[in-house]
C-alpha cells in the first residue's frame, strides 16, 4: 500500500475500475501507515505527515501504478501553504485521511 498525498487518475493501471473513497480517523490512518511504501514527493509534506503519524515518511517521487484490489493511504493536506522546512502541521491546518480501494 503507498501513502500518497494526491491522487491521480494516471495512477489506475487497468481500466474499468470502480474507486471507493472513505475518510478515516488518524488512528485509523497511524495503523495503516505502518505498513506503507511512501510516494509523497515533497520533502514538507513528507515531514508534517510523519509528525502527524509518528512515522518516518521519505520524500519519494516514484510513479504510482495501482492494479485492481490495492488500497492506498492518502493524506489531504489542507492549509496554507506549507514553509520551506516545516516539520510541523501549521495552525488552522488539518489533514483528512482518506483509503482508496481500487475494485
Amino acid at each position: 500500500m503507498f501513502l500518497l498525498n494526491a491522487f491521480s487518475l494516471n495512477m489506475i493501471s487497468a481500466f474499468p475500475v470502480e474507486i471507493r473513497v472513505e475518510e478515516i480517523s488518524l488512528e485509523e490512518a497511524k495503523s495503516l501507515a505502518a505498513n506503507t511504501r511512501s510516494a509523497v514527493g515533497h520533502a514538507d509534506t513528507a515531514n508534517v505527515f510523519g509528525s502527524v503519524l509518528g512515522i518516518n515518511v521519505p520524500t519519494n517521487r516514484a510513479t504510482v501504478s495501482l492494479e485492481i484490489g490495492e488500497r492506498a493511504l492518502i493524506g489531504q493536506y489542507i492549509g496554507p501553504r506549507l514553509q520551506e522546512g516545516a516539520t510541523i502541521l501549521p495552525e488552522g491546518a488539518t489533514i483528512k485521511w482518506l483509503l482508496i480501494t481500487l475494485r
